[in-house]
């Protein structure tokens, strides 16, 4: 890959690097940071990766350090600033797009990830399982359980009213 083809890459795919992480971690400032880690390291092996394979690479090295992030942060959790006296469910009518975002969130890692890969950013099951790291088979059952979750999470009449 040139540099050229490098620069090409950086304004063709960061929108949705971005908003993959995004959605998975919910945090703009983690994401970009994840997201500029990311093209970092495809700067330093810009020389080994072929360009029709770029947009793959990327998504895969954002997804591993997307995951990298989150176990760091999972052994450094605190209870600062939580409040206890907040209720812990609210009736107020959710717009559909909060309502699905909220669902999607209450999947495990995973599924999350794979689900917004397929529907979001519209990966075949080959490139998820090259990006993630999962064979085809686990790819199509994570996928078909957060649907199933969705499903009936959205289905749920409380959950939407």
């Amino acid at each position: 890959m040139t540099t050229e083809e490098y620069n090409i890459s950086v304004d063709d795919y960061s929108d949705g690097v971005y908003r993959f992480v995004l959605h998975n971690i919910r945090d703009e400032d983690k994401a970009k940071d994840i997201v500029q880690d990311s093209f970092i390291k495809m700067w330093e092996k810009v020389a080994e990766i072929d360009n029709k394979k770029a947009r793959s690479y990327l998504f895969t090295t954002a997804y591993h350090t997307m995951i990298d992030a989150i176990r760091r942060e999972k052994k450094f959790t605190s209870f600062e600033g939580v409040e206890y006296n907040q209720p812990s469910h609210n009736n107020e009518y959710l717009g559909l797009k909060e309502i699905l975002r909220d669902a999607v969130n209450k999947l495990p890692e995973v599924q999350r990830s794979v689900v917004l890969l397929r529907d979001y950013e519209g990966y075949s099951y080959e490139e998820i399982g090259e990006i993630t790291g999962l064979n085809e088979p686990q790819v199509k059952v994570y996928i078909y359980r957060a649907r199933v979750f969705l499903k009936e999470y959205i289905g749920s009449l409380e959950n939407v009213i």
